[in-house]
């Protein structure tokens, strides 16, 4: 694990890839997102609303993608690269561009998590089952805890099938996770029964028996959780076209972190999740592409601390990671390198001598590549030359 490299209270303006690939390894305790769903709509706040200007297109296509970070799957996470496929095969095109976004995000989050780390993916059905292979495919398929369901009531639409009045969202984590137990009031039935007093299951007899003579917490909270949306009339409602209520972060920032951890929203809309995690006295930090995310948690979180917030720290350049120590020059892995390739070209694939080879950034610093070895390669003159700034990819569908 390492030390964050940006001060707790930041909010990063722009697309969260490049912050994310700025940020040093193992320093998050709580990933929160709630990403575009690719529910083929556009949300626009309200004219008049707190919220008023936020608006984005949730429909794609791969004119919405760097196209090449999918060719770039192939070789980080071929199961990844294959679920994508698999998307495009049974779902279309769209679903193929969705996920190649989502993935390349993903894997950065999961590098950028510490192993005791959680992180939480919302979503709806819309994508939930494919967004869950991806996250099998990107942090393992140990890793999963939970598929929790969100479940609320809203003013029912005329339709020919159920009402649809639940979201997902599923729940990672690595190995001694931080998870605190939280609990739901008990049934009618079990206060009848034990007369609301603390009981467990009597290992000797597998039946139930009151143990402390004191009121129940209630039972451990299940999977599925009722939670009210955010109410028309609501104070708390900004207009905010995806908003989501203070209650159910409040659940997952309690669930995962401690005071003092870390949490990461990189898709931080109207920012509750850095609200809550200011509430609770928690680290936070957020990125989106508005400006109105600075502007919305300013205004949420003075509501609660007053005079004494000063305001997030307003940021539009990534960061730099401090967390790889002191780097040779890149030009120092030549040998290296020639030996592992065999002094094959990695472009070409043709053998050359060991003074026609140059060092070259497999993803190009200007996105967010370093000088570290897994980022090297050997390229001929003529390929090094014809690459320019692009990434591997990108460069080898113009070939």
């Amino acid at each position: 694990m390492s030390e964050a490299n940006f001060a707790s209270e930041s909010v990063w303006t722009g697309d969260n890839l490049p912050v994310l690939r700025g940020i040093n390894s193992e320093c998050i305790d709580l990933i929160y997102l709630d990403p575009p769903f690719n529910s083929n709509r556009t949300y626009e706040a309200p004219i008049g609303s707190k919220a008023a200007g936020a608006s984005f297109k949730d429909a794609w296509t791969l004119d919405d993608v760097d196209v090449h970070e999918h060719g770039e799957l192939a070789d980080r996470n071929p199961a990844a690269y294959s679920v994508i496929e698999a998307a495009r095969q049974a779902h279309g095109k769209g679903m193929q561009s969705y996920l190649i976004f989502m993935a390349v995000r993903l894997m950065e989050m999961r590098r950028v998590l510490k192993d005791t780390g959680s992180i939480y993916l919302h979503c709806d059905p819309t994508a939930s089952h494919y967004l869950k292979l991806m996250l099998d495919a990107v942090f393992g398929k140990g890793k999963f805890r939970n598929e929790v369901i969100w479940s609320y009531r809203r003013w029912p639409s005329k339709s020919s099938n159920f009402q649809t009045m639940h979201d997902v969202i599923l729940f990672y984590a690595g190995g001694d996770n931080t998870f605190n137990v939280s609990y739901e009031p008990p049934s009618e039935s079990y206060l009848k029964r034990f007369k609301g007093k603390t009981q467990i299951l009597d290992p000797e007899t597998r039946t139930r028996k009151i143990v402390i003579d004191k009121p129940t917490k209630g039972l451990p909270m299940r999977d599925v959780w009722d939670i009210s949306i955010i109410a028309g009339s609501s104070k708390e409602r900004l207009g905010y076209p995806t908003q989501k209520p203070l209650a159910l972060l409040e659940r997952i920032v309690k669930a995962s972190t401690d005071p003092g951890d870390l949490v990461l929203d990189p898709f931080c809309g109207c920012a509750t999740a850095l609200v809550v995690a200011d509430r609770l006295g928690r680290q936070w930090a957020g990125i989106d592409l508005s400006p109105l995310a600075i502007k919305l948690v300013d205004e949420r979180i003075a509501e609660d601390r007053g005079k004494l917030f000063a305001g997030a720290i307003a940021l539009e350049k990534p960061p730099v990671r401090t967390d790889m120590g002191e780097l040779p020059n890149y030009r120092t892995h030549r040998h290296r390198l020639y030996g592992e390739q065999e002094g094959v070209c990695a472009g070409c694939e043709t053998h050359f001598p060991f003074r026609v080879m140059d060092v070259d950034h497999i993803l190009p610093r200007s996105r967010g590549g370093t000088d570290h070895a897994d980022n090297l390669q050997l390229l001929c003159s003529g390929c090094n030359r014809s690459k320019g700034s692009k990434t591997m990819a990108e460069w080898r569908a113009t070939q």
